[in-house]
């Protein structure tokens, strides 16, 4: 059975940085797309952040480029986002979602209906 299990959420101040965990078991493929995604309230959940664990390539969202580093921990089968720069805007529920790497692991609908964590908070106060 597969779990993705999310931790590192928590309040920060604009400006601040924060890192999300995702710890994935029962995922036995070593190819495979890890993503990030996030949902605010009232709003799409959209894709953030995805890493294809078979060769580290890492697609990101424009709204994040340049702030948001995604990537992986392969012994410990975890994936991280490192956060920067935290705006107010990104403030939301995020989420880790795992699937087959076909297609690309930046076609962000391609998780729908795969594997989901519970998600982690995360709140930045202007």
């Amino acid at each position: 059975q597969v779990r993705l299990v999310e931790t590192g959420g928590g309040s920060v101040q604009a400006g601040g940085s924060l890192r999300l965990s995702c710890a994935a078991s029962g995922y036995t493929s070593e190819r495979n797309c890890m993503a990030w995604f996030r949902q605010a309230p009232g709003k799409k959940r959209e894709g953030v952040a995805g890493i294809d664990t078979s060769n580290s390539g890492t697609y990101y969202a424009d709204s994040v480029k340049g702030r948001f580093t995604i990537s992986q921990d392969s012994a410990k089968n975890t994936v991280y986002l490192r956060m920067n720069s935290l705006k107010p805007e990104d403030t939301a529920m995020y989420y880790c979602a795992a699937r087959p790497t076909f297609p690309w692991c930046g076609s962000w609908s391609d998780y729908d209906n795969k594997y989901w964590g519970q998600g982690t908070q995360v709140t930045v106060s202007s």
